[in-house]
Order: structure tokens, then sequence, then C-alpha cells
């Protein structure tokens, strides 16, 4: 378990590769050459999609680092788990209706919000004891 986030990492670059890819095929299946964002509403579900995985995963690797290292690698490993679920849960949902991706994103920042909080606690505890 100790290596567990070791795992949700590599997970994480496969989220942000197929995500490109679904951007890929939105822009040839519509005609939006590059670079340009803006287009069909299709093509704009799915670049938002990519987006939004590339903005929270800015915040989410150092948390999920700073977690495993000063908290605990198995927890941290869970929670980065579940957060890799909601963020593949919220693809699909959000590039059919953009007003349904509430539910996965809401789980994904619950997910992060957690591991945050395994990641203050783990440092706060290295300046503490």
């Amino acid at each position: 378990m100790i290596h567990l986030p070791v795992l949700v990492v590599l997970l994480n670059v496969l989220v942000l590769f197929a995500s490109g890819l679904v951007v890929a095929r939105a822009r040839d299946r519509h005609g939006i050459k590059a670079p340009a964002t803006t287009g069909h509403p299709d093509f704009e579900r799915a670049f938002r999609v990519q987006m939004n995985t590339l903005e929270h995963t800015v915040v989410f690797l150092p948390t999920l680092w700073l977690a495993a290292t000063w908290g605990n690698p198995a927890w941290a490993g869970i929670l980065g788990l579940v957060w890799i679920a909601a963020r593949v849960w919220y693809i699909p949902t959000y590039l059919r209706d953009a007003g349904a991706r509430h539910n996965p994103f809401m789980l994904s920042m619950i997910a992060w919000g957690l591991l945050l909080l395994l990641a203050i606690w783990g440092v706060v505890r290295l300046f503490v004891l």
C-alpha cells in the first residue's frame, strides 16, 4: 500500500493523455484547426474537460506527494484513486452534458480536500513533534 501513490501518478498521466486524445478526436471530427479553442459545442466541451483536468492536476499532484510523504501513503493512495475515479467519471459526463458534471466534480473535490487535510496534518507534525 505504501507504493499506491506511485500508481495514482501513473493513472493521472494516463487520464491526461486520454483527455488529450478526446480533444484531438473532437478537433478532427468538427474540423477545428489548432490553435482555435472554440467552435462546435462538442469540441468546446472536450477542450474544457482537458483543461479542467489539467488545471486540477496542478494542485492534485503536489498535494498527493505531500500527503504520501509526510501524512500516510496508504490513505494518500486511496484518496488519490478516488480522485482518479472521479475524473474518469467526470470526462464522459461532461462530454454528454456540461450541466451534469456536478457529482463527479464534487467527488474529486472531496477526495482532494481530504488529501489536502492529510498533507497539512503530516507537514504540521514535522514542525510540532
